[in-house]
């Protein structure tokens, strides 16, 4: 049985890890496919703007990113202590970035409403922030984020429906920075 993610990421040991995402059925993510001689190339974008709105809202950094014809390498640095310095209304808006969230969290962040709720939901939006701050500096949340919305994007194009990625993200911890420069050079 595999081991679970939870267990193959340690915080306390490197908060950089090198995650890689490959296509399934001959899928492209980006170039051009030689044989229909369709260009992908515009895929590059969607990852490139999809990283930079995730990075924004996560506190995630990405070292460093590439984006090949079936597959994608990242190197990035989970910052926690930059999520538990966030204030409830920070870590929620930060979650609106990306997420939807729920009517309670989305009246909180409304100054309008905020003084409107009752104790009851107060404690209840603590607990779905502390939640969301715990997503927000989670490697595989990260990922989850990036690939579905790919993954959706490009079924949408392709017109079909299915599996884009081939099972989940790979991760490997990045230990010393001989390892961290090798997979950035």
């Amino acid at each position: 049985m595999p081991t679970a993610r939870k267990q193959l990421v340690s915080l306390q040991d490197t908060p950089f890890y090198h995650c890689v995402s490959r296509c399934v059925r001959r899928s492209f993510l980006c170039g051009v496919d030689t044989y229909t001689g369709i260009s992908y190339e515009h895929r590059r974008d969607w990852v490139e703007k999809r990283l930079l709105a995730l990075s924004d809202a996560f506190s995630i950094d990405i070292c460093a990113f590439a984006v090949m014809t079936n597959h994608t390498h990242l190197v990035l640095h989970v910052d926690a202590p930059k999520a538990n310095a966030w204030s409830t209304l920070e870590v929620l808006h930060r979650w609106h970035r990306v997420f939807a969230g729920t009517d309670l969290t989305r009246r909180y962040c409304d100054d309008d409403q905020r003084d409107n709720l009752t104790q009851v939901e107060l404690n209840q939006v603590k607990r779905k922030a502390e939640l969301y701050r715990t997503r927000l500096a989670d490697l595989s949340w990260f990922m989850r984020s990036l690939n579905e919305y790919i993954a959706r994007e490009a079924n949408k194009e392709d017109e079909c429906t299915g599996r884009f990625w081939e099972g989940r993200f790979k991760s490997q911890a990045l230990l010393d920075e001989q390892a961290l420069l090798a997979c950035m050079a």
